[in-house]
This record gives C-alpha cells, structure tokens and sequence, in this order.
C-alpha cells in the first residue's frame, strides 16, 4: 500500500518537492548526508522500504537503494532519482536489503559516494562493508567501484577532509573506528584505530565528523537509555583523541529508536540534519527526514537543538501554507491528524477544538505588495470561525475565515482587513471552539 502511494505522488508532484519537515514527502527516508555542492545542498539518505515475504525481514530494517536530492533554499527539494542499487554492486548480497547510511564528499571534480552493504561472500550475508561508487556530477551517474574497501567491517560510513588534504574514512561497528584514506578515494591508508574517548556504556554509531574554528567535531548517535540521541565530541585532530561535550538532540519523544544526522555549514547558517518516523508513527523502521537550525555559543559548544515541525526556510504566502507544520502552539486545544490515514504521505492537517487554542508558521514572505484576500482550506462539521493574526496570539487580526458546517473540505476565501509586506509570522487562532480541521492557507492578490 505505502509503495502504491509513493508512486502516485510522485506522478502527481513530479520531480519538484516542497516541504517543511518532513522535507521528503514521496518515500521514506532516513540516515540523512548532507553535503554543500556549488550553490546547492545535497542530501543523500538511506530510502527505507516496507518488508514483506519475498525482501527483506519483516520488522526490520529494509533498504535496497539511495537517491539524491538537492535545493537552493531548503524548502524546494528536487529528487534526482536514484543512483546506486543493491542489484547492481558486483560485491553486495543482492538479497540482504542492507543499504544504511552513507554518505559523499568531493574531490578533484569527482564525487565519492560511500555505502555499507552485507558482502556476497559472507555467512548469511550478514558482514557489514563500505563500498563507493563515483560521479562526475553529484546528482549522478555513479558507478560502482567492483569491490569494497579493503579492511574495512563496519556500516554507517563519514568522510571528511582535513585543510592539509589528508581524507579520512570514519565508521562504526560496536565502537566509532577512524582511518587515513589514500588520495585516490577508495583506498585506506593507514589501519583503522578505535576513536576515544566516547561513553562505554550503550549503542555508538553514525559517526560524522566536521571541523570549525580549529576544533574538531565527532558527532554520532548513542544509546543511552532506550533510544538514541544525538551526542558530540571534540579533539584537536581528525583522529582524536576526542573529549565528550554535550547532547546536540535528545531522545525521541515518540520513542523513535534511530537518529542519524549531518552537520552542515550553508550560506552563513549551520543546520542539522536528522530523521523521525513521522509518516509511521506506528513502525520505527519506516523514516523520513528533517532539517533544523543549529547554533553554537561563544565557547564553541552546540546549542542543543529542539527538532520542529516547521523546519528551516521562507515559505512566499502565495503559495499553500501548511500551518500545520508550526513554529509553536497552544498548550491544550489543538491536535494533528492524518489527511489520509490510508496515505500518510499526504501529510496531516491542524486540528482546532478549544476557543483561543492556536497555531502560529513562522517565516512567512509576503513580498513588496500586500495581497488582498486568503484562501483556506477547511472543514468542521458543525462550522466554526477562527482569525488570521500576525506574530502572536494577540496579534493584529488580518482575517476572520467562517467555516461551514458539514463533512465537506470547504475552499473558503476570506477578504483581508490589514495585509502585511515583507516576511511575518503567522497565527491562526480558534475563536468560537468548535471543532474544526485546516489543511492549509494561501494568500492572493
């Protein structure tokens, strides 16, 4: 059924994609790379699938291929399909549906795209490997390198390389391991060392490492309870050895059992990219991918970062706005819930039971000329008004949208009393309490 959907909405939505978090909303994703390529990011996850009988193990994990995506302003990501399959690596068990997390950098005009995979030549198929695969353009075409890196046994492979030129190949397997690369890319170049120091208590895995200000930051997922959070340590070396510094992202609140991230710098702001099972919320193993500012203080240490709903990005107010995707909300009074339960892809929509209970988007561009009336769409089935404020609760009232009563999803055009120019956060406010459900609002001249 999951698969049905992610074919249809990919013929409806084309190769376009345009979201807040979730930021994937044609197939489920995970383990997410980012990368700054030129003047686009790419990102490249692991794609999870939904086992059955004929692939994979049912309840597990299940992943037999990576795509690319890519955007200039995190908000529109193009989905340039996708590159490397377990079928087509002369070295993988094309059987084992085991393609984790991976990872690309670039190097003399070449991209190196770094996989694990379960070995053909192993028992059961279940020796863990990283393998890469080389483009010329990061959107692709990659081919395979015929074999994987020798003295390599691990997954969830991170490269990095230093001002000096010296790559480096990071991965894990019980313990976060380190290795010199040779210049050519896929090749090690010295033997792999364990990192230290790192807590000796629980899961350690997802190595990602990046260097600001001379300080180098190994960041990784780790098991501390139950599920994993998103720690960091800091060294003066690319190898270590590295010192604990702090949690970059607590555990899920859902009790999403992975997390696995990036850390990128782009256009003077760092971000964190992350995971959550938010289109399956009843199966940790189906995930989807999302990004969030991140910030450092004075000291260099990392601001932990609080994931939203609303992710990074302008969003113009003349296109939909999916409110539901918020900066904040009230304490009691509203709720989200599935479009489609059947469909999950199609996102959800913002429930309104409790007079005052709100919603408020932020970042939202009106352009140089104010519009002058919103579209909303909406349904109650007892009606019900709710106001379209500016900034806060309390905030001035752009527009009061009259929602009538049925089962219908009603398109409802409202005039505007006060419209804004430039960029204004948004709130939408319940003013009578009664039930109602909004999908999204769009402004229009």
């Amino acid at each position: 059924m999951f698969r049905s959907a992610a074919v249809l909405l990919l013929f409806w939505y084309g190769l376009s994609l345009s979201a807040q978090n979730p930021f994937i909303r044609n197939q489920f994703t995970a383990d997410p790379s980012a990368r700054v390529f030129g003047d686009r990011v790419y990102v490249f996850p692991s794609h999870d699938i939904l086992a059955n009988e004929e692939r994979g193990r049912i309840g597990w994990f299940c992943m037999e291929d990576y795509h690319v995506f890519s955007s200039t302003d995190l908000r529109a990501w193009t989905d340039h399909g996708m590159i490397v399959t377990q079928e087509k690596v002369p070295w993988v068990d094309a059987h084992s549906y085991s393609m984790w997390a991976p990872d690309c950098i670039e190097r003399n005009g070449r991209y190196y795209f770094y996989f694990p995979a379960n070995k053909k030549d192993t028992t059961n198929g279940r020796g863990f490997t990283v393998g890469v695969a080389v483009a010329d353009r990061p959107e692709g075409p990659y081919t395979p390198e015929a074999a994987s890196i020798p003295g390599v046994v691990g997954f969830d492979p991170n490269v990095f390389i230093d001002s000096d030129g010296q790559a480096y190949l990071y991965y894990s397997i019980g313990h976060l391991f380190g290795a010199k690369l040779k210049e050519n890319m896929v090749e090690l170049a010295s033997d792999p060392v364990i990192l230290q120091k790192f807590p000796d208590v629980g899961l350690k895995e997802g190595p990602y490492l990046f260097e600001r200000n001379g300080v180098y930051y190994m960041t990784y997922p780790h098991v501390e309870n139950k599920t994993e959070r998103l720690e960091y340590a800091t060294g003066k070396s690319p190898l270590g050895p590295f010192e604990y510094a702090g949690v970059i992202m607590d555990e899920s609140p859902t009790g999403c059992w992975t997390n696995h991230h990036s850390i990128i710098r782009y256009q003077e702001q760092w971000y964190l990219f992350y995971h959550h099972n938010d289109y399956s919320p009843g199966f940790d193993k189906a995930r989807s991918v999302r990004v969030d500012s991140l910030f450092f203080e004075a000291d260099g240490s990392i601001r932990k970062v609080t994931p939203t709903l609303r992710g990074v990005g302008i969003t113009p107010a003349r296109e939909e706005i999916q409110v539901d995707r918020y900066s904040a909300v009230s304490v009691s009074g509203t709720s989200l819930r599935f479009l489609y339960p059947f469909d999950t892809f199609q996102g959800w929509v913002g429930h309104f039971e409790e007079a005052g209970s709100w919603m408020r988007y932020n970042r939202v561009d009106f352009g140089p000329a104010s519009p002058a009336s919103v579209v909303v769409k909406a349904t109650g089935i007892a009606g019900g008004r709710f106001e379209i404020r500016t900034g806060d609760p309390d905030g001035e009232v752009l527009a009061e949208v009259v929602v009538p009563d049925g089962l219908s999803w009603h398109r409802i055009r409202a005039e505007l009393s006060d419209a804004p120019t430039g960029i204004e956060d948004l709130v939408l406010v319940s003013v009578d309490g009664d039930p109602v459900d909004v999908d999204w609002i769009r402004f229009v001249d």
